[in-house]
């Protein structure tokens, strides 16, 4: 039985109130340990120690001294890279063959690309003329935003954790981080990194909890925190941008979605199939960037629905160390009762369940886990709950569609706009339906393929503003103008 607590000023502490809660397993429903709760009094003492952070050596080091340590912080998580893959999967239930191609490595290198991105980004400079002819230099410098608020989602903990932390760290910021009380254990491990690699006390800190009255609620109640960083549900979002409302701090949100893929008849169908599969069903269909809407040009769409199904019909269910599954539950039965309920709603509103749309039948020793089954459906109107409102899970719905003029009209139709897919071989076509989705981020005969240099965040309810290469300077620094008059 673990028992985990915050990392707060370099040290692990537990709640003085001495309020804990459990972290599940929710490949087999199991208790892994007790999570300490942080209160007001922890989430104070975080954000003093990062402030104090801020005025320390750290705020004193020059960008290579930071790039040099946060390198090897990537390190100390690839000499760890077992036990972080262990504590990932225990959390999220994910297969090790996914969380170690991507949660792990993709967490490690977050830290190494902003790090060196930071070495490079040059600030602007600009010469004026003046009456008197002798001129002036307007240069600009940028300086840390200050403590950050990282609130971060359960969904990939340790590489959506990093790549809001490791840009902050780098620009020279100090943060709280506040990990989903389903998935604490990485960030709580990144706490035992974070010292081997001499990162001083108090720039990296996190307490644990929930939302309302509690961590979360504190941390942005907080008047001394400059700026937060969220990744999560739209209401949560809204929560967050009215409690930094006061004292105008800063927010940069990604948030809900309800991605659409557009499946043209010249696709090519092998791609098509593969890629809609994984933005469907990859982590159990817990990506925020995943497809739940499916459109396909009527010429092919029975054979595209054929196909798919076949495909979800051959995930292998099963727990993160069997080798041979490439499908794990979902991160919770509290969150398995939310999909379970579009699976019923599906029916109520007369869907054609092409495959799944129930419980899978699982050994003794993991029925006590969040299984359910992929799922995929035909039939819905377009203004049923389940084509319009954020499931989460394994699932799509599969709708036809004539022309490319209807087909941008029903990806844009949702007051969402996360991420899209498009299918096609025609290259003219590609460019001029992708420039017409309303989304932050558009693929073409791809899906989750990221240059971590490029704007990355939502548009409309899915989120305020951009992360990722230098986007990330915007938020995560303050840009100086300084006039010198020659």
């Amino acid at each position: 039985m673990k028992e985990i607590k915050h990392f707060i000023n370099g040290a692990f502490v537990g709640s003085a109130s001495g309020r804990t809660f459990e972290d599940i397993n929710p490949a087999n429903g199991q208790v892994i340990g007790q999570v300490h709760e942080a209160g007001r009094v922890e989430v104070d003492t975080a954000v003093k120690a990062a402030r104090a952070a801020l005025k320390g050596p750290w705020g004193k080091m020059s960008v290579a001294e930071r790039a040099e340590i946060l390198h090897r912080v990537a390190d100390g998580i690839t000499a760890r890279f077992d036990e972080f893959l262990e504590a990932e999967c225990l959390d999220t239930g994910k297969p090790k063959s996914l969380a170690s191609h991507i949660d792990i490595p993709r967490g490690a290198a977050n830290f190494k690309v902003f790090a060196d991105l930071l070495k490079n980004v040059a600030n602007e400079a600009f010469e004026m003329a003046t009456p008197d002819g002798a001129g002036a230099l307007n240069y600009g410098v940028r300086r840390p935003k200050g403590v950050i608020g990282v609130i971060s989602p359960w969904n990939l903990p340790l590489l959506l954790m990093t790549w809001k932390v490791g840009p902050a760290l780098a620009c020279g910021n100090c943060v709280v981080v506040k990990p989903s009380e389903e998935t604490p254990l990485t960030a709580t491990l990144l706490g035992e990194v974070m010292q081997a690699a001499g990162v001083p006390a108090g720039v990296y800190n996190v307490v644990h909890g929930f939302g309302g009255d509690s961590a979360g609620a504190f941390l942005t109640e907080h008047p001394d925190v400059d700026a937060y960083t969220f990744t999560g549900e739209t209401g949560t979002g809204e929560t967050i941008m009215r409690a930094a409302a006061k004292g105008v701090r800063q927010v940069s949100l990604e948030l809900g979605g309800k991605n659409a893929g557009i499946v043209f008849a010249d696709c090519d169908m092998d791609k098509a199939i593969e890629g809609t599969l994984r933005s469907a069903f990859a982590n159990c269909g817990q990506v925020c960037l995943g497809t739940e809407r499916v459109y396909v040009e009527r010429p092919i769409f029975d054979e595209f629905v054929a196909r798919l199904k076949a495909g979800a019909e051959a995930l292998v269910i099963g727990p993160p160390d069997d080798a041979s599954s490439n499908f794990g539950p979902l991160v919770s039965l509290k969150h398995r009762e939310k999909v379970l309920s579009y699976y019923q709603q599906a029916l109520d509103d007369g869907a054609t369940v092409v495959t799944g749309g129930s419980v899978p039948d699982m050994p003794a020793h993991l029925a006590g886990g969040a299984w359910v089954q992929p799922t995929i459906w035909t039939g819905l109107t377009d203004d049923s709950a389940v084509v319009t409102e954020e499931i989460f899970g394994p699932c799509c719905h599969i709708r036809p569609f004539d022309t490319e003029e209807e087909a941008i009209e029903l990806a844009n139709s949702l007051p969402y706009g996360l991420a899209s897919a498009i299918w096609t071989e025609n290259s003219s076509r590609a460019h001029r339906v992708a420039g017409q989705i309303e989304a932050g981020i558009v693929w073409v005969n791809s899906w989750f393929l990221r240059d971590l240099r490029t704007a990355f965040g939502g548009s409309k309810q899915s989120g305020i503003g951009r992360e990722g290469g230098v986007h990330s300077l915007e938020f995560y620094t303050e840009l100086k103008n300084i006039c010198v008059k020659l």
